[in-house]
C-alpha cells in the first residue's frame, strides 16, 4: 500500500475489531481512521478512538453515550449514539468500511455503507443470510465492492480469483467441527456454555463459538455463500476439517482444486480485504506443514449437529426463510448462554420456528427487519414452553 486510505470499523471492540485494529496498528502510517463503533464497551471504544485518532465513535446502545462522552471529553473525538448515529456514521464516505456488528444489529448500518459506493469487507454473515437478495441487490446498484472477511469465504474468494465461475464443479466450505465434535448425544446434551464457547482453533466472541459448536455457523456460511458467488446451491457443499488448515476449496471442471491454506488466525482474511487487490505483511506466524504432520477431512454429521441440515433447507426454501433461521438462532443461542435451554435445544428451537413461520421473500430493509422481529417472537414464545 502506498498512499493513505480512510477506514470506518463498525465493530470495533469485537473479535475482529481486535484483528483489524491490530492490523492498522503495524501500518499506522497508511490509514486514517474515520469511524469506530460499539454496541456499548464505552471506556475500551474510548481508549480506542483516542488511540487511532478517529474522528467519530459511535455506541449503538444509547444508554451508553453519557460514559462516552465523558471518557471522549477534550480529546476532539466526536461521541455519539443510538441506532441513527450508528446508521449516520457508517453512511460517511471512506475507502473501506468493515461491517462487524453482530448479528441483525449491523444490517441497517452495513445497508448505509453500502450505498456509498466503495468499499465494504463484511464480517456479519447474519447481513448475507437475513437479507441476501436485498443487500446483493443495493450493491449491484450502487456498484460497491463487497469483499468477505470470513475466512471461509474469504478463502473461496481467493480461489476464484481469475478464474470464470462457470468452470466451477464445487465450492467447499471446511469446517473445524467445533469443541464437540467427536462427542456423543449425550455428552452434547450435557455440554455447558463455558465448554461451547472454549474452541480449538479459533479466538471468537461467544455468540460465534457456540454457533460453531452446533456446526450452524457453517450452515449459515453455507447461505452465505450462495449470496457472494453465483453458483447453484447444489454446487456448495460442507466437509469436516479439524485442522483449520485448508479454510476453504474450490474445485473446477477440469479436476483442479484450488485451495488456500493460512493459520488460524482472523488477521489473514481481513489483511486481504484491507489490502485488497494488493497484500500487506501480518504478523501471523506462518503455516509449518511438517509440524502439523496430517490434514484430515469427514463427512459432516447431520444426525448430531442438525444445523447445517436446517440451513441448507432454508437456503432451497427461500424467500423469509433463511432470516427466520437467523432470528430464531440467535434467540436460542442467547438462551443457552444465559442457562434457559440446554445445547442440544438450540437447533430444535430453531427447527420449530421454521415449522411455525413461514414468511415471504423480502423486498426491502423493514421486511427483513419485520420479518426478524416476528421469528425472535415466535421462537421467544416457544422458549417459555420449551
Amino acid at each position: 500500500m502506498s498512499e493513505t486510505r480512510s477506514i470506518s470499523l463498525l465493530g470495533a471492540t469485537g473479535s475482529i475489531g481486535d484483528s483489524t485494529l491490530d492490523l492498522i496498528r503495524n501500518d499506522r502510517a497508511n490509514w486514517t481512521v474515520r469511524t469506530l463503533s460499539a454496541n456499548c464497551s464505552a471506556e475500551k471504544l474510548a481508549k480506542l478512538a483516542i488511540e487511532f485518532e478517529a474522528e467519530i465513535a459511535v455506541v449503538g446502545d444509547e444508554a451508553c453515550l453519557p460514559e462516552l462522552k465523558q471518557h471522549l471529553a477534550g480529546t476532539g473525538v466526536e461521541a455519539a449514539g443510538g441506532r441513527e448515529a450508528l446508521c449516520d456514521a457508517a453512511a460517511r464516505s471512506v475507502d473501506i468500511t468493515v461491517a462487524a456488528i453482530v448479528g441483525c444489529a449491523g444490517l441497517a448500518p452495513t445497508m448505509r455503507a453500502i450505498e456509498q459506493g466503495n468499499t465494504v469487507a463484511l464480517a456479519n454473515k447474519e447481513a448475507l443470510v437475513s437479507a441476501g437478495e436485498v443487500m446483493t441487490r443495493l450493491v449491484a446498484k450502487h456498484g460497491t465492492t463487497l469483499l468477505p472477511v470470513d475466512s471461509e469465504h474469504n478463502a473461496i474468494f481467493q480461489c476464484l480469483a481469475g478464474n470464470n465461475i462457470d468452470d466451477v464443479r464445487w465450492i467447499t466450505l471446511t469446517a473445524s467441527g467445533g469443541p464437540f465434535r467427536t462427542k456423543t448425544w449425550e455428552e452434547l446434551d450435557a455440554a455447558t456454555p463455558s465448554q461451547a464457547v472454549a474452541h480449538p482453533n479459533w479466538d471468537m466472541g461467544a455468540k460465534i463459538s457456540v454457533d460453531s459448536a452446533t456446526m450452524m455457523n457453517k450452515g449459515l456460511e453455507f447461505i452465505e455463500a450462495f449470496h457472494l458467488f453465483p453458483v447453484e446451491l447444489d454446487r456448495l457443499r460442507i466437509i469436516v476439517h479439524p485442522q483449520s488448515v485448508i479454510h476453504s476449496m474450490v474445485e473446477y471442471r477440469d479436476g483442479s482444486t484450488l485451495a488456500q491454506l493460512g493459520p488460524s488466525d482472523m488477521r489473514v482474511p481481513i489483511a486481504s480485504t484491507l489490502a485488497y487487490p494488493a497484500r500487506m505483511d501480518t504478523s501471523c506466524k506462518p503455516l509449518d506443514l511438517a509440524n502439523i504432520g496430517e490434514l484430515s477431512f469427514f463427512a459432516p454429521d447431520e444426525e448430531r449437529f442438525p444445523a447445517t441440515r436446517l440451513a441448507r433447507e432454508s437456503a432451497h426454501a427461500g424467500g423469509g426463510t433463511p432470516a427466520v433461521l437467523n432470528a430464531a438462532n440467535e434467540v436460542a443461542v442467547a438462551a443457552f448462554l444465559a442457562g434457559q435451554i440446554r445445547f442440544t435445544q438450540i437447533s430444535a428451537l430453531s427447527a420449530r420456528t421454521l415449522d411455525n413461520y413461514a414468511p415471504p421473500a423480502p423486498q426491502t430493509l423493514d421486511d427483513v427487519l419485520a420479518v426478524d422481529a416476528e421469528a425472535r417472537a415466535r421462537a421467544g414464545e416457544m422458549l417459555e414452553i420449551a
